[in-house]
Formats: structure tokens, C-alpha cells, sequence
């Protein structure tokens, strides 16, 4: 049976984490993990403080942008306050250093719903997809996995849903799949609640994370 190709990624020593990913055609799942915990406690990153909080399960999602600085001040003109853009990095297992830029939006952490993050990588997409399928990262099994949305378990799904569309420039549909709110039980934090794919035919839970994906032969 063909499983996800799941590879460690390497470390983040001043963030005092470690990663693992799975990469797709158009996307990438990351499983993030404290590594240094004295680093990690003491980090005041956004993505660590949600990583503590949370610890286990579906934290959020991060959308690539091309240029970090025009969008800082887009979300900007559109009411949000923005965090950054802060660089980043990460060494790999085979000593190789990988650099980008994130950008957060300045919000509490919470039991409430994060809102994305933005990535710009130091690389072009076509370089960064073109090497991560030379070290085999990308096979083609990974490339017949297409996202087709990911669900939000939430408390009031329309009023998330417009925040999200005001957050976006008026929708909340990415190049690669939907996002989809939907009314959550209110006893748990509202967060990610499963990735779904094309042809999705058999849930795989790991890590607390739901993913509804083709039942493979």
C-alpha cells in the first residue's frame, strides 16, 4: 500500500524546533516539532507561541507570496495589523542552509481561529520545485495527491468566512483548493479540522490531523 512520502526536514536553531514535510504539486504539509525546548520556550515567534499553545493537531496555514512587502501593506489598507515581514531559516540533514521571509498577522493566540501566515521563499517557485524533486522529495505519487479543500471546524462559520474574504482581497478560494468553515461543536479550539483531496476515499488521522485522501491500491 503507497503511503505519504513523509521527509525530515531539518532544524530551526533559533527557533528551537524540527520538521518534517510532505510535499504535493502545488503545496507542502509540515509537521513542526520542539526540538530545543529552553529555545522554544523562550521564543515570542509567532509560529512557536502557536506551537506551544497547541501543541498536538492542525495549527494553521501558510500562503506563498512572491513579495512579502507589497502584501504587508495591502493587508495593511485592509484594516489588519501586520507582523513583520522577519527572515527565516532552517539547515538541512545534508548541511545545506534554506532561507525565506514570513510575514503574521498581529493577533492574540488563542482558542479562536488563526489566520494565515505568507511565506516568500529566497528561491523562484520553478528553482525550489525543480530541487526538491531532484533529491526526491517530490515523486509522483505525491504529485497525483491534489488538494480539494480544507475544513475549519469553527463557531460562527459565515462571520469566519468574512473575515478570512477581507483578510484575502474578497475570497476565500486559493489557486489550489477551497477553504470551507463549518459549524464546529464549541467544546474544542476552532482550528484546521481536516485536508481533503481529490477522490478523497479513506481518512488517515496522524499526529491529531484528519486528512481525507484516495484509497491507494
Amino acid at each position: 500500500m503507497r503511503v505519504f512520502m513523509q521527509l525530515r526536514g531539518g532544524s530551526h536553531k533559533n527557533w528551537g524546533t524540527q520538521n518534517a514535510l510532505m510535499y504535493g504539486p502545488d503545496y507542502y504539509i509540515e509537521w513542526l516539532a520542539i526540538e530545543d525546548r529552553a529555545t522554544a520556550e523562550a521564543s515570542e515567534h509567532p509560529l512557536i507561541q502557536q506551537l506551544r499553545h497547541d501543541g498536538r493537531g492542525f495549527g494553521t496555514i501558510c500562503l506563498r507570496s512572491h513579495d512579502l512587502d507589497q502584501l504587508a501593506k495591502q493587508i495593511e489598507d485592509r484594516g489588519f495589523r501586520t507582523v513583520g515581514p522577519m527572515d527565516a531559516e532552517r539547515l538541512t540533514g545534508s548541511g545545506e542552509t534554506i532561507r525565506w521571509r514570513l510575514l503574521f498577522i498581529d493577533q492574540p493566540i488563542s482558542s479562536a481561529l488563526p489566520l494565515p501566515f505568507f511565506i516568500e521563499w529566497e528561491e523562484t517557485d520553478e528553482a525550489r520545485i525543480a530541487g526538491l524533486k531532484q533529491k526526491g522529495a517530490i515523486t509522483d505519487f505525491n504529485e497525483s495527491l491534489r488538494l480539494d479543500a480544507l475544513v475549519f471546524s469553527v463557531e460562527d462559520p459565515a462571520q469566519r468566512e468574512a473575515e478570512w474574504k477581507s483578510l484575502l482581497g474578497g475570497s476565500a478560494s486559493l489557486e489550489n483548493c477551497r477553504l470551507v468553515f463549518e459549524q464546529g461543536d464549541g467544546k474544542a479550539k476552532e482550528r484546521l479540522r481536516e485536508v481533503r483531496f481529490e477522490s478523497a476515499g479513506q481518512e488517515i488521522v496522524f499526529e491529531q490531523g484528519s486528512y481525507q485522501v484516495p484509497r491507494f491500491g
